[in-house]
């Protein structure tokens, strides 16, 4: 099967994130199947963006997928240099149909950007070489602007949103959604009930199976002397921004005085310099701030904590679930995980692999790393082998891959 996956902030490993369309896509090569992903060339999620030389296309071999970079503009932030990015992807995709629909003959053309406007180009392309059309939902758009943005719904770019989202629902042959509690959202525009295929975040355990890269030398030197303290170590790896709600943890570390807990946070982002001042202005002197370590060092690092600790702050929107690659990786580790979310589902009571406690409430989470603080190790040790089973069981992107292609018949 030919298989067309259209993703806007595509990555490979080389490149960074966005992952998940790279690790589908070898699963599928991997089965036989010949896969191309077209992506823009600028994606504010990259660590590294493909180098097109002025060029409008360019076309490239990654791990055995055939990639398309389409060129785009630059941007920062949220506005409208993001927005003429996104146009210009679109143009570009639109202007190309007929081309790729005869040169690659795709018998499943799929829309996966984040944000909706793809399905048009997809669904000329799938019209153009009588292939299926299926719609990947990542996140809801518009509902997500709208909710997290304070965009008006009448906001002519909202509008052009909900067109979208609606003709995703009533055109494509099939809906994949990372989120599992969609499926009254979809149908309440037009969706029936049969398309709904549920596929959520994953991970490739062999980057789990190899000896990971070792840490740097610094970072590694403070973990060991916390270790050599007797500290309990609650650890928090990722980016450093508000949706992770990390001053519930730094209030947290207030109410905490009084155990031998260290709370870590590693990584980088916009809130960091913020929440570091806060931390001295406050002699949270439980608390320490380390640099972000590089993706092949994550084992490591979090094999390092004694419990890992994701939040998230209190939105709405969570109403439709979560499926975050942070916890993957926590679980992954064997890590017991603290999680301070309220959504619609419950990833770790499901798994079984820690505690879930209130979201944006300090005293919450200060009791729940009391609770696991008291756990003899042997508990916390089962806790943590649980979540690595749940993923290797159900999350594996070898276990996701074909349950993809099962939306894809």
């Amino acid at each position: 099967m030919n298989i067309l996956l259209i993703n806007h902030h595509a990555g490979s490993l080389q490149h960074g994130m966005e992952y998940r369309p790279y690790y589908l896509a070898r699963a599928w090569v991997a089965m036989g199947h010949r896969v191309r992903i077209v992506a823009a060339a600028r994606s504010h999620v990259r660590r590294e963006d493909p180098c097109l030389h002025g060029r409008s296309r360019l076309d490239q071999h990654i791990d055995g997928i055939e990639y398309t970079w389409l060129s785009t503009p630059g941007y920062v932030g949220n506005g409208w240099g993001r927005i003429r990015n996104m146009l210009t992807f679109l143009y570009r995709l639109h202007y190309l149909a007929t081309a790729l629909a005869r040169s690659f003959r795709p018998d499943v053309v799929i829309a996966s950007s984040t944000y909706p406007l793809d399905i048009w180009p997809a669904h000329r392309i799938a019209r153009h070489a009588g292939a299926r059309l299926l719609f990947e939902l990542h996140d809801l758009w518009p509902l997500s602007p709208i909710e997290l943005g304070g965009y008006a719904r009448w906001h002519p770019f909202i509008v052009a949103l909900q067109s979208a989202e609606n003709f995703a629902c009533r055109n494509s042959d099939a809906i994949v959604s990372m989120l599992p509690n969609v499926r009254a959202h979809l149908e309440a525009h037009g969706m029936a009930s049969h398309k709904l295929h549920i596929v959520p975040n994953g991970t490739d355990p062999d980057e789990w199976r190899q000896t990971p890269a070792p840490l740097p030398e610094a970072l590694a030197a403070t973990l060991a002397t916390l270790r050599g303290q007797g500290a309990f170590v609650v650890g928090f790896a990722g980016a450093h921004g508000l949706a992770n709600a990390l001053d519930t943890l730094l209030s947290a570390a207030s109410l905490l005085r009084d155990v031998p807990v260290r709370i870590v946070l590693v990584g980088a982002g916009p809130e960091k310099p913020r929440l570091q001042a806060r931390a001295l202005a406050e002699h949270l002197d439980n608390v320490c701030f380390l640099d972000a370590v590089g993706k092949d060092q994550i084992p490591a690092l979090l094999r390092a904590f004694d419990v890992a600790y994701i939040g998230l702050q209190r939105q709405p929107l969570f109403r439709f679930g979560i499926s975050p690659n942070k916890l993957i990786d926590y679980m992954m580790a064997g890590r017991p995980v603290l999680q301070a979310i309220e959504a619609g589902n419950d990833p770790v009571g499901e798994a079984r692999c820690g505690l879930t406690v209130a979201a944006e409430n300090p005293q919450a989470v200060a009791s729940g790393i009391r609770t696991l603080l008291a756990m003899t190790p042997a508990a916390r040790e089962e806790m943590g082998s649980n979540g690595t089973r749940f993923v290797l069981d159900n999350l594996t992107y070898d276990v996701l891959g074909k349950r993809f292609i099962e939306a894809c018949a």
